[in-house]
């Protein structure tokens, strides 16, 4: 959901030439950005941020912003997929690759090592789920702090939270199968638990399962039910599916001795790779390039037709991404790819500045990632899923050219 990365300095000049203000993605130099916007017949000024509407008057830049964050999106999906499939850093051989020969290139010296983070991944995702994604706002909203508590709902734009949070635990659960579609693959960590515990495998589908119905189970939308009895019981099915891997799983794996040897464990390491990773970010890449398509034909031709189309391109690219929350690890964490795509919460206000001065150097980093820089971070609070969801959702349905 949000952390950050490293952009290779050379690849972001290169991106940098391709960020526009209307025309082709392939100019060779950014349009300069134009004066600040002011007009005082404007409905939005005085308004805060998270109320802004389209309106004619600024249709061209919201068409602008639009174009140039859903291009990052499709730049850094197609990064993170060339990374995994074709070639990483200078090594000459992909993520992929380096993952499944565990050779010590990437800190991995076994496929034991390699099931561990895989374990980690999980237990990390469905510990932010519970205690972060749902936790965080139910905490603010108890407390008494309403606004504060809708804020920090992720994807309370679009009203797709619970489905963002269903899809982390499926995360979880693909990781586990060793699948995409709910069945269990001959070559998964599932099934050779079965094969020595059978109780326990049942054990951890259970748990899965459970988180997974019980975020479903909160009252749609989950902004307007931060607090409610479903909301609780979701971050206690989440809290018990963390404490099952953390505690059962991983104790599986650290004592049994016949399966922690790479002659049992390397067809689950290509089984997690070659079925669940690979082909996951495949699909976010090709979604995100239909989704930048989709905004560029919005931004040539605004409609509320447009806008509704980009809205179903933006639910279709962002369930690969929820979907691979279980494995922020290698270049989707090195690179500063998660949090250049999914930071959360936003700066709204800031969002509104770039709209109006149309400063796309307010996007765009360059040099080795550090998640502890703040210039870093503030410029990836302007870009990504969410930033795109504010200029095309409203109070979850897609917004309207004549509000």
């Amino acid at each position: 959901m949000k952390k950050n990365l490293f952009f290779i300095g050379m690849f972001a000049t290169m991106l940098t030439s391709t960020l526009v203000a209307c025309s082709s993605d392939n100019d060779p130099k950014p349009t300069p950005a134009p004066e600040p916007i002011v007009d005082p017949t404007d409905p939005n000024e005085g308004k805060a941020a998270a109320d802004y509407v389209y309106t004619a008057n600024i249709s061209e830049a919201w068409g602008n912003y639009m174009r140039n964050v859903s291009l990052l999106l499709r730049t850094d999906a197609t990064t993170l997929y060339e990374d995994w499939s074709k070639t990483y850093k200078d090594y000459g051989k992909s993520y992929a690759t380096i993952f499944k020969s565990h050779d010590g290139t990437e800190d991995f010296s076994s496929a034991l090592n390699c099931v561990e983070q895989m374990i980690e991944g999980c237990i990390d995702i469905a510990s932010e789920v519970g205690s972060a994604k749902i936790g965080d706002p139910y905490d603010l909203y108890v407390s008494g702090k309403k606004q504060e508590a809708l804020y920090a709902v992720e994807s309370w734009y679009s009203w797709h939270s619970r489905e963002d949070y269903r899809n982390n635990i499926y995360s979880i659960r693909n990781v586990y199968l060793g699948s995409l579609d709910g069945k269990v693959n001959p070559n998964s960590m599932s099934a050779l638990v079965a094969s020595v515990d059978s109780e326990l495998d049942v054990k951890i589908q259970a748990a899965i399962k459970a988180a997974a119905d019980a975020i479903m189970a909160i009252p749609q939308p989950f902004r307007n039910n931060i607090n409610s009895k479903e909301a609780a019981a979701a971050m206690d099915a989440c809290g018990n599916l963390e404490n099952v891997l953390d505690e059962d799983l991983k104790d599986f794996f650290d004592n049994t001795e016949s399966v922690n040897s790479d002659v049992v464990l390397d067809p689950v390491v290509a089984q997690y790779v070659d079925g669940v990773v690979l082909p996951t970010y495949k699909e976010l890449a090709e979604k995100n390039a239909k989704l930048h398509e989709t905004v560029v034909a919005f931004q040539t031709k605004p409609s509320d037709a447009g806008f509704e189309a980009c809205c179903t391109a933006w639910l279709n690219a962002r369930t690969p991404w929820e979907s691979s929350e279980a494995f922020l690890f290698g270049p989707v964490a090195d690179k500063g790819l998660d949090p250049n795509m999914d930071s959360w919460p936003l700066d709204q206000e800031a969002i509104v500045g770039i709209l109006k001065s149309q400063d796309w150097k307010a996007m765009q980093w360059e040099g080795d990632y550090d998640e502890d820089d703040e210039a870093i971070a503030s410029k990836q609070e302007v870009r990504g899923f969410h930033t795109l969801e504010f200029l095309i959702f409203k109070d979850g349905q897609p917004r309207k050219i004549n509000n």
